[in-house]
Formats: structure tokens, sequence, C-alpha cells
């Protein structure tokens, strides 16, 4: 590879970053703002086309995984029901309405190619989901919906895409045995995710070491999608799965291990989450090129049909699979006490946004498939018009609706201040133990500072309630320290930066001085 050619492979990346870094200083969508970003740029780089097993290989395990682990087993379980309906029967409908809408439209194209493009645009997209959610301040309920709908939906789409691309390419297939292939893939990647969980939870107990576990976990999202995949099960869910029970277990874990974990993830989620949507953008050139010299109006108004219908069918599934359960089983009203809200309901109908996954299952189908260029064109219609469409309005809609998360963030704030009041009293009790045992007299201090250090700590917690002992509007005690404590940090690293430029202590001393005060202000940033 020529040093042109690495130079251009490195332009894309860089450009995203840059866009990303300018749309989190000033607060702006930064998916929305890389897809405008691609969609102008793809002139410029015409050879940036996507491949379909990049996508699919590289790109996908690792997001689902890194959206999985910052998932909440205990959440998710709570909304199985309304998870379970909108992962596979809404992929079903939505397949069903997409390839009727295109089969009406193309009526030269094989039926199984129009529902091949409603599988393929059938499931919202993880990445788009997880990047809405963490910016809107959405309910707890809400978000978790979304996130699992759009962790487990892939696995319904690809396995229904591949079955209607085999129809369509001459391979005789039953409905029993598309229903076949579709539980066996579901049930074996489950199985698979479970037996891996179970394997990676003994191999982590045996390392006890924070560099290497994480070395390990970072194979862990590959090695869990390649085995599903090997076995004709699904990767998906295998990955979900074992991402799930990770994230579930990590507070078991030791402290290195989760702070290093936290870091490799948002940075390892960041890098590909700015890369895959730049790459939708730039998708806009070679589809169009690939179009020939098909009529545009007609285009645009078969674009804008399959859009809607999309759209549409989402809203028409939401609706009654929310309330209908509840209306006609008792069971239901029991399991979930608390009947959905309309605002809700009405926000997951229009959180449907597609992604990378829809394209790079467009470009994965083979060239002699029946009507390609025109599926990618359309897809590629579907993908940027709900990200730009419903993204660009979605915040709007939520402002409209008044839909906010501040009763469960006081709520939060309320259960942690009762927590560290818990913990605080229980580790003064056990201190007070280990005194009582037998402590130098040497040692006292030592036991005076840890009792005030455990004392302080809940205090924070309860300030954000509104429990400050200063009169309002002045800073409260832990605020003050919290100030005054940077402000000594900032000191003590520029005494250790200058010994080091004078030669007094070496950078390895430096770098190990200077770690433990970052560990300090990262624990003031968290008080």
């Amino acid at each position: 590879m020529s040093q042109e050619s690495v130079l251009q492979l490195l332009l894309v990346p860089v450009i995203a970053i840059a866009v990303a870094a300018v749309a989190r200083r000033r607060e702006w969508s930064a998916p929305l703002l890389l897809v405008l970003a691609g969609l102008v740029l793809s002139p410029l780089v015409p050879g940036y086309q996507l491949d379909p097993e990049l996508i699919l290989l590289v790109f996908l395990p690792p997001l689902l995984y890194s959206a999985a682990i910052d998932s909440s087993y205990t959440r998710l379980k709570a909304v199985r029901r309304p998870v379970a309906l909108l992962s596979i029967g809404l992929v079903l409908f939505t397949t069903l309405v997409v390839g009727w809408v295109t089969h009406l439209l193309l009526p030269e194209l094989p039926v199984a190619a129009a529902f091949a493009l409603g599988a393929i645009v059938a499931p919202p997209d993880a990445v788009a989901a997880v990047a809405v959610a963490r910016r809107l301040g959405l309910p707890r309920r809400v978000v978790s919906i979304l996130v699992g709908e759009s962790l487990f939906n892939d696995a319904t789409a690809l396995t229904v895409y591949r079955v209607a691309v085999s129809a369509a390419l001459g391979a005789g297939i039953t409905w029993p045995e598309a229903a076949g292939r579709f539980l066996y893939a579901a049930a074996g990647g489950v199985a698979i995710g479970v037996a891996l969980s179970w394997l990676l939870t003994r191999l982590l107990r045996l390392l006890r070491d924070p560099l290497t576990e994480n070395t390990v976990m970072l194979l862990i999202p590959f090695g869990a999608y390649l085995t599903a995949e090997i076995a004709h099960t699904s990767g998906v869910v295998a990955v979900v799965i074992v991402g799930l029970s990770v994230g579930h277990r990590m507070p078991s874990a030791g402290f290195g291990t989760r702070l290093l974990s936290g870091a490799v993830w948002r940075v390892m989620g960041f890098f590909l989450e700015t890369i895959v949507f730049m790459l939708i953008g730039l998708q806009l050139w070679p589809i169009m090129s690939a179009l020939g010299g098909e009529d545009p109006w007609r285009l645009a108004g078969m674009a804008l049909a399959v859009f809607a219908a999309t759209v549409l069918a989402r809203a028409v599934w939401v609706v009654p699979s929310i309330h209908l359960p509840r209306r006609l089983s008792a069971r239901v009203r029991r399991n979930e006490p608390k009947p959905p809200s309309w605002p809700g309901t009405l926000i997951v109908s229009w959180a449907g946004m597609r992604g990378v996954v829809s394209l790079a299952a467009a470009f994965a189908l083979p060239e002699d498939f029946p009507g390609r260029p025109t599926i990618l064109f359309l897809t590629f219609a579907v993908v940027i018009g709900t990200l730009l469409i419903q993204g660009l309005s979605f915040p709007a809609l939520i402002s409209r609706l008044r839909v906010s998360n501040e009763q469960e963030i006081f709520a939060d704030n309320l259960a942690e201040a009762g927590a560290k009041q818990q913990a605080a009293t229980a580790s003064l009790a056990r201190l007070e133990e280990l005194a009582a045992e037998g402590i130098p007299e040497s040692g006292e201090h030592v036991v005076r500072l840890l009792r005030k250090r455990t004392e302080h700590q809940p205090l924070a917690a309860w300030e954000r309630l509104g429990g400050g002992t200063g009169p309002e509007g002045e800073e409260t005690p832990s605020g003050l320290y919290r100030r005054l404590r940077r402000e000594m940090l900032a000191v003590e690293r520029d005494v250790l930066v200058r010994l080091r430029d004078e030669g007094r202590i070496d950078d390895e001393v430096l770098r190990r001085v200077i770690r433990e005060l970052d560990f300090e202000e990262a624990n003031l940033e968290r008080e």
C-alpha cells in the first residue's frame, strides 16, 4: 500500500474525530453532524465504499458489546415483553409492510427481493439509539425499551434477510424451514452467549490482573460473534448476552479492572461511532454512481414511499403492542402495575433511526442480485431520512411532550445518599472494631483521618438533594472542599513537572505520582 493510500485511509477517521469534537464542544448531536459531513465529503472521497464484512465483523461486535455492558440486565428484564414485541414482532411486521410496498412500486422485482429490502431496513440501529438516549434525558423505561430493542432486533432482521436473499436467488425454502432457521439462530445465539459468559467469568477470576483482563475482554465480542456465526447461529445475540453478563458482574471485579474497562470502552465506542456515522454519509456517491440513468423523480418518489412505509409501520405496530396486552391480560397488569404513558409511547414510535447495519446488509447483496442498485439507493434513503428527519425532530418532540427523567434523577440521588450513608455507617463500625482490637499510639491520627474522611463521603450526595448547610446560592462545604483541593492538586502537579524538568526526579517517578493525583481528582469529580 502506497503512502498516499495510507494517508487517504487515515483522512476520514481524522475528519470524523474533528467533527465529533466540535459537536461535543458545542453540545450538538454528533451522529447527525457526522452524517451531514459525510454527505458533503462523499464526492471528494468517492473510493470510500462501505465494506459489509468490515462492518459486520469488525465494527458491529464491539459496538454491540459496548452498548450491552453499559445496559442494565435488571432493567432489560423488566421490559422484556415490549422489547420482544419490538425486536421480533415489529421487525417481521416492517419487513412485510416495506416488502409489500416495494413490490407495488417495482412489480418487476421478485417478491423475495422486495422482502429482502424490508428485512434490510427493518431494524433500528443500536448505535443511533444509544447515542440519542445518552443525550436527551429520556425516562429510564423508555431508554431501556429502545436500547433493548436495538440490541436484539438485528438478530431477527439478519435471519429474515438471509432467508429472503436465498429465496430471491432461487434456493427454495418453505415457511416452516424459515421459522426453524430463526428459532435455531436465536436459541443457538443465547446458548453460545451463556456458555461463553460462564467460561469468561471463571477465566477472569483466574487472571486477577486488570491489564490482562481488559485485553481478554477486547477479544470477547469478536470471539462470541465469530463462534456463533460459525455455528450458523446469531452472532448478534451471542455478543449481547455476553455483554449483559459481563456488565452485570462488573461491580464484583477489581477496581483496577473497572477503571481500565470504563476508559477502554469509552474510547473504543467513541472512535468506532464517529467512523460509522461518517461512513453512512460517505456512501452517497458510490450509491448514486451505481444507479446509472435512472429517472431521478421516480427514484425520489420510491424513496419517499419506502421511507413513509418504514416510519408508519413502526407507529402502527407500537401503539397497540404497548397498550393492548394490558387490556387483554390480567397477568400483564399485575406484572406491570404502572400503565405506559402516551408521551412515552409516542417517543418509542418516533425513535426508529436506522444505521450502518442496514447499509452493510444492502452492500452484502451479491452483485447479480435482482435490483441491487435500486435496493442500495432505497436503503440509503431510509437510513439518511430516519437519521436526519427523526433525529433532528426528536429533541423538539421530547420538549413538546415535556418528557424528562428529572424525577428519576432525584430518586437516584436520594437512593445514592441513603446507600452512601449506610455504607459509611458500616465502614465506621468496622473501623471502631479494628481500633478496639488495638492500634499503636502512633497510629491514632490515622484512625482520626479515616473517621473524618468516611463521615465526609455521604455529604456531597445529601447536598445534591438540597441539604447543604449554607444559605441559598452559597457554596456548600463539599463544593468548597472540591474546589480548594483541585487548586492544591494543580499546584502539586506543577511542582512535580518542574522537578522532572530540573532533572531531580525521573519520568517514571513523575508518572507514578501524577497517576495517584489523577485518581484523587477523579474521585472529586464523582463526589
